[in-house]
């Protein structure tokens, strides 16, 4: 089990783990050995998480979510499998853990009549400055 925050963890079951060559460091060893990750996750289909969680992390993850929603994380920055599966499993707990935060509801605010009074005056200010510049016709 990943444990996410104290109440939601997801079953490590769920999450595929698929070993594909990787392009980056690793000199001729890239040619030979699969050492970047690709991290599959069924977001549509997750028993382990509940539905708000789900849309927003469907919201989050973007274009990393395929059509059939699939999640999909690759993981190539290091040469070895172990660490690029750990930054795969790392990534992929922090999509999901920002996912799991409920956004803070927005109040609507309004300006007082103080401030209203200080914006007209300032636009009062800076169009009198404009006035004095004009050319005085002569008469």
């Amino acid at each position: 089990m990943l444990s996410i925050t104290p109440n939601l963890s997801i079953d490590e079951n769920e999450i595929t783990l698929q070993f594909i060559r990787s392009s980056g460091p690793g000199g001729q060893n890239v040619n030979k050995v699969a050492s970047a990750v690709q991290l599959r996750f069924d977001v549509g289909n997750s028993p382990s998480l509940p539905g708000d969680v789900r849309t927003r992390l469907i919201r989050l993850a973007g274009r990393r979510v395929t059509q059939e929603g699939i999640l999909v994380i690759d993981a190539r920055q290091f040469r070895t499998q172990e660490r690029n599966r750990e930054d795969a499993v790392a990534r992929f707990i922090d999509l999901v853990r920002r996912a799991a935060e409920r956004p803070k509801p927005r109040k609507k605010t309004r300006p007082s009549q103080a401030a209203k009074d200080r914006r007209i005056e300032s636009k009062k200010q800076r169009g009198k400055v404009k006035q004095m510049r004009r050319m005085v016709t002569p008469e």
